[in-house]
């Protein structure tokens, strides 16, 4: 009875091992796509949120909201990055995908530039004042 839990134990752990060094290796080798989509987002969500809790107090839903597209966007990247390394010639994939969806994200969610200074403009942030100017956007 006790070498059958043991064993049960030992494979559990070693597939558990297995799954972490392969998510661990897969993050290593994207470490650029992994950066850039965490860091688009979370400077997106910080300055709303910022800007929210400004206009109408501090909300928490829509806090958790930038950790819940956080969490689907990383999600998403991991998925296409397992099936571009598992299948020879889908280099391509995640670039083709991910700039697809992120283009839809944009039109639909406003996480871009423009959204951001957008959010810095409405928490009098200055530096959103120049680079609005800078940049020459209309229509804020």
């Amino acid at each position: 009875m006790k070498t059958t839990s043991t064993g049960i134990i030992l494979s559990a752990s070693a597939t558990g091992a297995f799954i972490c060094s392969y998510f661990m290796n897969l993050t290593l080798d994207n470490v650029e796509q992994y950066v850039a989509l965490v860091s688009v987002l979370l400077v997106d969500g910080f300055f709303g949120v910022w800007a929210g809790a400004k206009r109408e107090g501090f909300k928490t839903f829509k806090a958790l909201k930038v950790l819940k597209s956080l969490f689907f966007w990383v999600l998403l990247l991991t998925a296409v990055l397992t099936i571009e390394k598992a299948f020879l010639g889908t280099e391509w994939l995640s670039e083709t995908i991910l700039i697809l969806l992120a283009f839809n994200a944009m039109v639909e969610k406003h996480i871009e530039l423009k959204s951001i200074l957008r959010k810095m403009f409405l928490m009098d942030i200055y530096l959103a004042l120049v680079l609005i100017r800078i940049l020459d956007f209309q229509n804020i």
